[in-house]
């Protein structure tokens, strides 16, 4: 499977918050999620990936170009969601558009007009009468009406509610019908990612703290229950993290075979997303 993305040893600062050699690839054919708390990295890291701050040093490579040689190229070939819109608030949908449009050479009216259809927009309204939902439905109609192979999106679903939210997924996952597109998805609401991603990528402190499939992931880690008399120093160390109160404990780990060699009565349970991302920066609770 060829790497639609490619970041290596990537270094950026901004005050006291630093990304530290962040390394990862994207896929091709996935849709591929960014995950960590607010103030991880993750818009961070794509400003600077997308050129919209200057990096330190590291190497960003995209189709296989450089990302420094081939700057318009890629981005001819790339659509970007980001969550601040990046629009200029006294224009109409429409003038804006004519604006974004002018800068791709496969602009299509077509997937425009359709999607501005889709999601009911009115092309003669002001930007700035569009709430935080309309917008980012505006975002996304520009990202994909001139036949982006890759959208790279900052945290698109925040602050939405959830019909919105589980439109956006949905013209998500029919845009990858298409095959050999890719979608590069940051978010801290891991629940849209549950339903859709097929990667994982995760950021703490601007640190990559792991990339795996998702599928792989939900079948590595479990939520363990049990009696708060069952945790042993040697049952502790089998866990990421561990929440104990006076009913009983709660656990995250990836080492269950162990663990129930210990105490086989134990309650095993399924993780989330949201449950293997807190339990590997120690914020897991449940």
């Amino acid at each position: 499977m060829n790497n639609i993305l490619k970041v290596e040893n990537l270094r950026k600062s901004y005050g006291d918050f630093s990304l530290s050699d962040v390394t990862f690839s994207l896929p091709e054919g996935c849709i591929t999620g960014f995950i960590g708390i607010n103030g991880a990295g993750k818009t961070t890291t794509l400003r600077t990936l997308l050129g919209l701050a200057k990096k330190a040093s590291g190497h960003i490579e995209l189709f296989g170009l450089d990302m420094e040689k081939n700057e318009k190229q890629i981005k001819n070939r790339i659509g970007v969601v980001l969550d601040d819109g990046c629009f200029y608030d006294e224009l109409s949908l429409a003038e804006m558009k004519s604006v974004i449009s002018a800068a791709y050479t496969s602009w299509s009216e077509q997937d425009y007009r359709r999607y501005m259809d889709m999601f009911s927009l009115d092309p003669k309204q002001k930007i700035n009468t569009l709430s935080k939902g309309m917008k980012m439905k505006y975002a996304l109609v520009l990202a994909l009406s001139h036949n982006a192979e890759l959208l790279i999106m900052d945290e698109p679903t925040s602050g939405l509610d959830p019909l919105i939210r589980s439109q956006l997924l949905k013209v998500l996952t029919d845009y990858m019908e298409n095959g050999g597109k890719g979608v590069f998805f940051s978010t801290h609401i891991t629940s849209d990612l549950d339903k859709i991603a097929d990667m994982l990528i995760m950021i703490n402190n601007g640190r990559i703290i792991f990339q795996e499939e998702k599928d792989f992931l939900l079948d590595t880690y479990r939520i363990v229950k049990g009696d708060v008399k069952a945790l042993t120093d040697d049952v502790r160390k089998h866990f990421l993290s561990i929440t104990e109160t006076a009913f009983g404990f709660t656990g995250i780990t990836k080492q269950v075979s162990e663990i129930q060699s210990f105490f086989p009565d134990a309650i095993v349970e399924r993780p989330t997303i949201e449950d293997i991302m807190l339990a590997n920066i120690g914020g897991y609770k449940k």
